[in-house]
């Protein structure tokens, strides 16, 4: 499963002069479930169910 739509990663990347590799986006993809994952352990431990933007 994708978190990540790899259009607007090449589009975000293309506006810095980059290009995309193949499998970035997939990789992107895999640093966003680990930090969601983190974020959502994070709120856990501080009794909450909500994930806020301080849990990143």
């Amino acid at each position: 499963m994708s978190y990540v739509v790899a259009s607007a990663i090449k589009d975000l990347l293309k506006k810095h002069g980059m290009m995309c590799a193949g499998d970035f986006p997939e990789a992107a993809s895999a640093a966003m479930e680990d930090m969601c994952k983190k974020a959502a352990h994070r709120a856990k431990e501080n009794g909450r169910v909500t994930v806020r933007p301080c849990d990143l």
